[in-house]
Protein backbone atom coordinates (compact mmCIF):
# COMPACT_ATOMS: atom_id res chain seq x y z
CA UNK A 1 0.00 0.00 0.00
CA UNK A 2 1.32 3.77 -0.89
CA UNK A 3 1.75 6.16 1.71
CA UNK A 4 -1.69 7.94 1.41
CA UNK A 5 -3.73 4.40 1.62
CA UNK A 6 -1.85 3.76 5.17
CA UNK A 7 -2.44 7.56 6.14
CA UNK A 8 -6.37 7.32 5.38
CA UNK A 9 -6.24 3.83 6.81
CA UNK A 10 -4.57 5.51 9.98
CA UNK A 11 -7.16 8.41 10.18
CA UNK A 12 -10.32 5.98 9.76
CA UNK A 13 -8.94 3.76 12.30
CA UNK A 14 -9.56 6.75 15.15
CA UNK A 15 -13.00 7.28 14.49
CA UNK A 16 -14.06 3.53 14.69
CA UNK A 17 -16.77 2.44 17.27
CA UNK A 18 -14.23 1.32 20.21
CA UNK A 19 -15.58 -1.23 23.19
CA UNK A 20 -13.95 -2.13 26.28
CA UNK A 21 -12.27 -5.04 24.57
CA UNK A 22 -10.64 -3.63 22.15
CA UNK A 23 -9.22 -0.90 24.34
CA UNK A 24 -8.27 -3.23 27.22
CA UNK A 25 -6.19 -5.48 24.70
CA UNK A 26 -4.72 -1.94 23.17
CA UNK A 27 -3.37 -0.75 26.28
CA UNK A 28 -2.14 -3.83 27.11
CA UNK A 29 -0.28 -4.05 23.33
CA UNK A 30 1.40 -0.51 24.10
CA UNK A 31 2.24 -1.36 27.67
CA UNK A 32 4.64 -4.74 25.98
CA UNK A 33 5.45 -2.68 23.51
CA UNK A 34 6.90 -0.16 25.81
CA UNK A 35 8.61 -2.52 28.23
CA UNK A 36 9.94 -4.18 25.59
CA UNK A 37 11.53 -0.98 24.17
CA UNK A 38 13.07 -0.59 27.66
CA UNK A 39 14.66 -4.07 27.20
CA UNK A 40 12.58 -5.13 30.56
CA UNK A 41 11.42 -8.97 31.24
CA UNK A 42 8.53 -9.44 32.09
CA UNK A 43 10.10 -11.16 35.42
CA UNK A 44 11.99 -7.56 35.80
CA UNK A 45 8.81 -5.52 35.57
CA UNK A 46 7.11 -8.27 38.16
CA UNK A 47 9.78 -7.01 40.79
CA UNK A 48 10.10 -2.99 39.85
CA UNK A 49 6.31 -2.95 40.12
CA UNK A 50 5.36 -5.52 42.53
CA UNK A 51 2.35 -7.19 39.73
CA UNK A 52 2.76 -10.55 40.67
CA UNK A 53 4.14 -12.37 37.39
CA UNK A 54 1.26 -14.29 36.53
CA UNK A 55 -1.09 -11.08 36.63
CA UNK A 56 1.78 -8.92 34.44
CA UNK A 57 1.15 -12.18 31.89
CA UNK A 58 -2.69 -12.41 32.01
CA UNK A 59 -2.40 -8.51 30.81
CA UNK A 60 -0.57 -8.91 28.35
CA UNK A 61 -2.15 -11.77 27.03
CA UNK A 62 -5.48 -10.82 27.46
CA UNK A 63 -6.00 -7.20 28.54
CA UNK A 64 -7.30 -8.50 31.96
CA UNK A 65 -5.83 -6.40 35.20
CA UNK A 66 -7.06 -4.73 38.45
CA UNK A 67 -7.17 -0.62 38.50
CA UNK A 68 -4.69 -1.22 41.01
CA UNK A 69 -1.72 -3.15 39.15
CA UNK A 70 -2.27 -0.75 36.33
CA UNK A 71 -1.25 1.95 38.14
CA UNK A 72 1.82 -0.03 39.72
CA UNK A 73 2.73 -0.87 36.05
CA UNK A 74 2.27 2.40 34.57
CA UNK A 75 4.60 4.14 37.83
CA UNK A 76 7.32 1.10 37.29
CA UNK A 77 7.75 2.34 33.41
CA UNK A 78 6.91 6.01 34.37
CA UNK A 79 4.01 6.99 33.49
CA UNK A 80 2.75 8.34 36.77
CA UNK A 81 1.95 11.41 35.44
CA UNK A 82 -0.33 9.81 32.35
CA UNK A 83 -2.38 7.86 34.81
CA UNK A 84 -2.97 10.49 37.42
CA UNK A 85 -4.65 12.73 34.81
CA UNK A 86 -6.88 10.37 33.52
CA UNK A 87 -9.52 12.03 33.92
CA UNK A 88 -8.15 15.36 35.08
CA UNK A 89 -9.51 16.84 31.49
CA UNK A 90 -12.76 18.02 31.15
CA UNK A 91 -14.05 16.26 27.68
CA UNK A 92 -17.14 17.55 26.15
CA UNK A 93 -19.24 16.50 23.01
CA UNK A 94 -21.70 19.45 22.49
CA UNK A 95 -21.85 23.07 23.72
CA UNK A 96 -24.57 22.58 26.38
CA UNK A 97 -22.23 19.85 27.86
CA UNK A 98 -19.47 22.51 27.84
CA UNK A 99 -21.73 25.00 29.92
CA UNK A 100 -23.08 22.39 32.28
CA UNK A 101 -18.98 21.52 32.58
CA UNK A 102 -18.50 24.87 33.66
CA UNK A 103 -21.80 25.40 35.59
CA UNK A 104 -20.47 22.44 37.89
CA UNK A 105 -17.20 23.18 38.75
CA UNK A 106 -16.25 22.28 41.70
CA UNK A 107 -19.25 20.55 43.07
CA UNK A 108 -18.96 17.45 44.86
CA UNK A 109 -21.80 15.38 43.36
CA UNK A 110 -23.92 14.99 40.64
CA UNK A 111 -28.03 15.35 40.59
CA UNK A 112 -31.06 14.11 38.63
CA UNK A 113 -31.45 15.95 35.79
CA UNK A 114 -34.56 18.05 36.16
CA UNK A 115 -37.35 17.79 33.50
CA UNK A 116 -40.00 20.13 32.85
CA UNK A 117 -43.45 18.63 33.80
Amino acid sequence: MNSISNNILSLLDNFTLDNSEDIMMQVAEDFRKRRVEKNITRQRMAELSGVPLSTLARFEQKGLIGFESLIKLAMALGYTSEIKNLFATPKFNTMEELTQIRRKTGDKRAYPKKTNE
